[in-house]
């Protein structure tokens, strides 16, 4: 199991806050890694770095907004001069809290879905190869609407299916010494996903036993063991691919 460890590298998880990104920070962290824990809100990511110290870990609490480029270097450049390099970052804030048919969406809800999810995904990815000096693993946190109709959420899927295409052509162009792969999150009841899906989590159970083949929600813990394997040694011969982690659908 030593191929899954993560000790000796220092980590990267925007979206660390709450959710699929807290899952990863933790798990980063349990693994041996030294985490930066990044989101647009003090408190959360505060809080998941405190949590990641009282359990032994080592964690620091990053407030940054991915959309502004000087904030994300300067979360990169923190990496580096407090634990000494950078080897794993993870794209994983975005989402979406806008429904609206294509038709009647306005431009301002498209450009900003867009801005989020996929232009500040590419400029992070961009900043956080340029310090990936001892090589690296870069993670970008996808979605299946990226390969299915959506209606009510067409700009969504088509942000993610653009983070799709980035993890292919950087997987080719950051080779060989970084990779760079995709998770695709199904059913997860997160604060994000309730919000877009103005659901509750009772709801989305009763989906969830109808119509995903493992007859369950996923969890945040779900998606950090496949982020692992994409960080670790053990998915060293891995790049390009993006991991639909979904209970089947």
């Amino acid at each position: 199991m030593q191929s899954f460890s993560l000790e000796g590298k220092v980590a990267v998880v925007t979206g660390g806050g709450q959710g699929i990104g807290e899952g990863i920070a933790k798990a980063f962290a349990q693994s041996g890694a030294a985490v930066l824990v990044a989101a647009r809100h003090p408190d959360r990511v505060q809080r998941v770095a405190d949590e990641i110290t009282a359990a032994g870990g080592r964690a620091l609490a990053v407030p940054t907004d991915v959309t502004d480029r000087a904030a994300v270097e300067a979360l990169a450049d923190a990496a580096v001069s407090t634990f000494g390099g950078l080897h794993v970052w993870v794209n994983n804030a975005g989402g979406s809290a806008v429904r609206s048919p294509l038709r009647e969406l306005s431009e301002a809800d498209w450009d900003a879905c867009f801005n989020v999810n996929l232009r500040a995904l590419w400029i992070a990815s961009v900043i956080a190869a340029d310090r990936m000096t001892d090589g690296g693993s870069i993670i970008n946190v996808t979605s299946p609407a990226a390969t299915r109709a959506v209606p009510g959420s067409g700009h969504y899927s088509a942000a993610k299916a653009g983070v799709n295409a980035l993890t292919m052509t950087m997987s080719v162009e950051l080779a060989p010494s970084i990779r760079v792969n995709g998770i695709a999150p199904g059913y997860v009841p997160t604060e994000v996903m309730m919000t877009a899906l103005n659901t509750d989590v009772e709801a989305l159970e009763k989906m969830a036993e109808k119509r995903v083949p493992l007859q369950r929600l996923g969890t945040p813990d779900d998606m950090a063991s496949a982020a692992i394997y994409l960080a670790s040694e053990a998915g060293s011969w891995v790049t390009g691919q993006t991991l639909t982690v979904a209970g089947g659908l």
